[in-house]
């Protein structure tokens, strides 16, 4: 064969076909003939193959695999050039065109600039990480000819558990295999192969040859394309996991947190979390992290004594923690993914999932960025808001709550002090209020008095709220005067106050002197104009009451109060009112 591949590398000079080596990005096509996994196996072969053939380079294509190619040539050279190597049987049977995009480095001919493909740095900014690229899951060599049924079941043999089970894996994502996964070839797998093989046009035999083989798992893998997994050991954390490197890359330390942020179209995020802790710790971050934006509500999670798992999905965002406790420091990750990836999501996961690895050490908290600290941050992630937080105050002793509606519009959740979920049992539009009842029996610490007797005008009130939305911890007072007996537009049921509240006082209760409820303040945008802003209304308290009794809701009520101190007055207001928070 060798004098018939030199009469025909004669030939093709003679004709033009050989136009030299180039790089892989310049110009023309390729004729790929094989991929090897490693580095060594690919100069070995490229070697080889440069004693027969002209026109030899190799290439690193990415996610530990390393290509022999034929090349540059123009399309219609190449197409010429494939058909004579493989009658000539010079090259494998499967060879084929490309056009040289997912080429990288070239590692062949010995001059041309290399990357050893085993060590290199990290894409981050911190000296304590680096980068170690591996292989995805075991794929088999490509070899030059087609095999005996004996040679491709001594190939599986040779693939070991790990390999069969990565190929069972492959078909039933393929959708061929839809039995255990245990690496055993029992009739199941053998006639999933068979299909495998019926759709892809190759003869069914029910064992894979290593060409197929190699085929099946390049379709399993397509879909981490552009993930450049690597597997990154950061010392500072103490963690070694792959990473998809290709979408994600160092932002910040922010103890507990290693953060890694989206860097192109794929709006994923990586946190690595390390820190020493006790069991209490453990539970405490547990709690924490659902407070954050970046973990949904809604999914799975589970704590255990040593570990916990929390799992958030929306129409947003699909995240993943896992975290646990070992001899003193708790270790773990976040995975957070787009919503409509979920094929990718999963594969990813798994193999961060699969490779995670605690090494020595955590989290130095000296590390701590320097950026902007907030009450809405937590290590520099946002903590997760409600849609509007505003006030509301208890009028029985099971924790009934009447606050105002605007309150309570189009809630998705809706918490009684951030901790108590609450339901809707009264809506009165004409009035602009509403009551709730916890989900969960609760036993607040007092209750409203409603006041039956008729104020006097210009008599001293005071509205309790929280008008900061909830970022004080406890309501505050604010004092002012009964303006006038009706609204703007002479409604009876509405009082005009002169007071200075703000947006999350409304819903809260209106005091007279005594401590007794003459009202509930409503919001400023109620009025439809814009008022100075001492200028308030509430709902007069015998038309709160008539809709409660139309409601069947009991309630205390009164026409007798003692007059009462201001300080005693604050310390009974901050017992009754309650921070009513809106949630999608």
């Amino acid at each position: 064969m060798k004098n018939g591949l030199r009469r025909l590398t004669a030939a093709l000079l003679m004709s033009g076909l050989m136009v030299g080596t180039g790089w892989a990005q310049d110009r023309g096509v390729w004729i790929q003939i094989e991929a090897l996994p490693t580095l060594s196996q690919g100069q070995d072969r490229a070697a080889a193959y440069t004693q027969t053939l002209p026109d030899v380079n190799g290439y690193d294509l990415g996610s530990g695999w390393f290509g022999i190619a034929l090349g540059p040539y123009s399309e219609d050279e190449a197409d010429q050039f494939l058909a004579l190597l493989r009658a000539d049987r010079a090259i494998p049977s499967d060879s084929y065109i490309v056009d040289g995009s997912r080429f990288g480095s070239q590692f062949w001919p010995n001059g041309a600039r290399q990357t050893a493909g085993q060590v290199v740095e990290a894409p981050l900014p911190a000296p304590q990480v680096e980068v170690i690229l591996e292989e995805l899951p075991p794929e088999p060599v490509i070899i030059a000819a087609e095999e005996t049924d004996r040679q491709a079941r001594n190939g599986e043999a040779d693939l070991g558990l790990d390999g069969r089970k990565d190929l069972q894996t492959a078909l039933q994502w393929a959708g061929f295999y839809n039995s255990t996964i245990d690496g055993l070839f029992g009739r199941g797998t053998r006639n999933s192969m068979a299909a495998w093989q019926e759709a892809n046009n190759y003869e069914i035999t029910g064992v894979l040859t290593s060409n197929q083989r190699a085929a099946l798992m390049g379709q399993y893998n397509a879909i981490l394309d552009g993930m450049d997994l690597a597997l990154v050991r950061d010392d500072a954390t103490g963690i070694e996991m792959q990473m998809p490197m290709g979408v994600v890359s160092f932002d910040a330390y922010s103890p507990p947190f290693a953060r890694f942020e989206a860097t192109g179209d794929i709006d994923a995020q990586v946190l690595l979390i390390s820190q020493p802790g006790t069991q209490d710790r453990l539970f405490g971050l547990y709690e924490i992290l659902q407070t954050l934006e970046i973990i949904p509500t809604d999914g799975p999670r589970e704590r255990r004594s040593s570990s916990f798992t929390i799992e958030g999905v929306d129409n947003r965002q699909h995240s993943y923690t896992q975290a646990r406790l070992i001899d003193g420091e708790i270790k773990g990750f976040t995975l957070v993914w787009p919503v409509g990836d979920e094929e990718r999501r999963a594969r990813v996961l798994d193999i961060m999932r699969e490779s995670f690895n605690p090494i020595t050490g955590v989290l130095d908290p000296s590390l701590a960025s320097t950026e902007e600290q907030s009450l809405d941050l937590v290590s520099g992630l946002a903590v997760r808001l409600p849609v509007r937080a505003r006030s509301g105050f208890y009028i029985d002793a099971t924790g009934t709550v009447l606050t105002s509606i605007e309150t309570v519009q189009s809630c998705g959740e809706i918490l009684l002090d951030d901790s108590h979920a609450a339901q809707i049992v009264h809506q009165d539009a004409d009035l602009g209020l509403a009551v709730l009842a916890p989900i969960s029996p609760i036993a607040p610490l007092a209750n409203v008095t409603f006041q039956t007797a008729a104020p006097r005008l210009q008599a001293r009130v005071a509205v309790a709220g929280y008008p900061f939305g909830g970022l004080l911890t406890a309501p505050s007072l604010t004092f002012g005067t009964l303006a006038d007996g009706r609204g703007l537009n002479g409604e009876a049921e509405i009082k005009r106050l002169a007071i200075g509240t703000q947006e999350g006082d409304s819903g809260g209760p209106v005091f007279d002197n005594g401590g007794a409820v003459i009202g509930m303040l409503l919001p400023t945008s109620a009025s439809g104009r814009v008022l100075p802003g001492d200028v308030g209304f509430s709902v007069h308290a015998p038309a709160i009451m008539a809709s409660l009794d139309g409601a069947g809701i009991e309630y205390t009520a009164s026409d007798n109060i003692t007059a009462i101190t201001p300080e005693r007055l604050t310390r009974a207001a901050v017992d009754v009112t309650v921070l009513v928070s809106c949630w999608e």
